[in-house]
């Protein structure tokens, strides 16, 4: 990965060697726990700058605490989300609404879409992501599986396309596209972003042509001030809910069935008291969070003796925030039963994530109907699960074995 040259205002004394892609555990690692590998940034000053901490190889300052995290993400109007991260991938420049809008557009956004993912919405969809959980789960409990293949991934997408009125027929297509953009190389990055744009463009047009019951026919009919969307608003929404739903619910549950399989005593538990799996699921977002946070610096500022400097990248990253020792009693213990989780795993300030709501109950019910219906599991002997870090930290080839 290329790096950037360290900008001249930052002094040489606050820069440190440290990125959430290429420090040690962070690229594909058997066995890897990226998020506690990470950890180790508490140690050292409470910012710094990383000369490399983008898949493009750009540097950012790294914000360690919560507290200096939440300042950050509270104040839009020093810190914007504007980056066009997607469509930079593409040469391109237009945001994923209402993520990379600054206010006041991305509070006229945010009201526009908040109704499709409330509790009350998600209640409504409770039943057919239970009817999933269940449905997948009774067809591998027979064998051993690789659940990300045959559970998380199928489980947590087919929920989103089920939102995006899509059927399932094409699930395997949408995840290879997922994998691409969010882990892939130079090459299959921007292949797969324009992948994406062109189904998009594609849906929104069908739906234009013949409304059925579902988001995108919402969101080509919707208005804001009075106005109908522009087919950069639409696609700009899109793709922020296509690539959303795509790998973040998949991967929390995967790293939690890798540490129940690893801990089976706190996998018992659960077992014979379902009740906790609630509070337990909060514990296992703060412990393996998966997204870094980027904000882009609109003016000067001295923050907490870093000259932040107008243009620079500013990191707030949730595995780090979530492993704070001035936030957490013992950060690095997974407790199931600690009840102070007040993690950053779906950030903080105005942009906390959309579909919070629904990703918490479909990790609970996974998590529910999984201990239901398998008896005891273990990783399987002879093979590792691979974790990775980046934008978004992943797991895969987690073989689980109940035999």
């Amino acid at each position: 990965m290329a790096t950037n040259p360290v900008p001249d205002h930052v002094p040489p004394e606050m820069v440190r060697d440290f990125s959430l892609f290429t420090s040690p555990g962070m690229s594909p690692t058997p066995n890897g726990d990226p998020q506690a590998a990470v950890a180790c940034v508490h140690a050292g000053p409470p910012i710094f700058y990383s000369p490399c901490n983008t898949r493009d190889g750009r540097g950012t300052w790294v914000i360690t605490r919560a507290s200096d995290q939440r300042r950050v993400l509270q104040d839009a109007e020093t810190f914007s989300s504007h980056r066009s991260i997607f469509a930079s991938a593409l040469g391109e420049n237009w945001p994923m609404i209402p993520l990379e809008l600054d206010p006041p557009a991305h509070g006229v956004f945010r009201s526009l879409l908040n109704p499709l993912l409330s509790p009350k919405r998600v209640m409504a969809l409770e039943p057919a992501v239970r009817e999933r959980a269940v449905e997948l789960i009774e067809r591998i409990a027979a064998s051993g599986t690789s659940c990300m293949k045959d559970f998380a991934f199928p489980f947590a997408v087919s929920i989103f396309l089920r939102f995006l009125g899509l059927p399932d027929d094409r699930l395997d297509t949408f995840v290879g596209w997922g994998k691409d953009l969010l882990h892939g190389n130079d090459v299959k990055r921007p292949a797969a972003a324009r992948t994406i744009v062109a189904f998009i463009d594609e849906l929104a047009a069908m739906r234009r042509e013949e409304a059925v019951d579902d988001f995108m026919t919402f969101i080509v009919q919707a208005q804001v001030e009075g106005r109908r969307l522009t087919d950069t608003q639409v696609r700009g929404i899109g793709v922020l809910v296509f690539v959303a739903g795509l790998d973040t619910v998949a991967a929390a549950i995967g790293f939690d069935l890798a540490y129940l399989a690893r801990n089976l005593k706190d996998q018992q538990l659960l077992r014979s008291e379902p009740d906790r799996i609630v509070l337990a699921a909060e514990e296992l977002l703060r412990v393996y969070p998966t997204v870094q946070l980027i904000r882009v610096a609109t003016k000067d500022i001295d923050f907490e003796g870093a000259p932040i400097r107008k243009g620079d990248y500013v990191s707030c990253a949730t595995m780090i925030a979530n492993r704070d020792p001035a936030e957490f009693e013992c950060p690095d213990t997974i407790d199931l039963e600690r009840e102070d989780t007040r993690h950053a795993a779906f950030g903080y300030g105005p942009h906390r994530c959309l579909g919070s709501h629904l990703a918490r109950r479909e990790i609970v019910i996974g998590l529910e109907e999984w201990l239901a219906r398998i008896p005891a599991f273990r990783i399987k002997q002879g093979t590792a699960p691979i974790t990775s870090g980046g934008h978004v930290f992943g797991i895969e080839n987690l073989i689980l074995d109940w035999s």
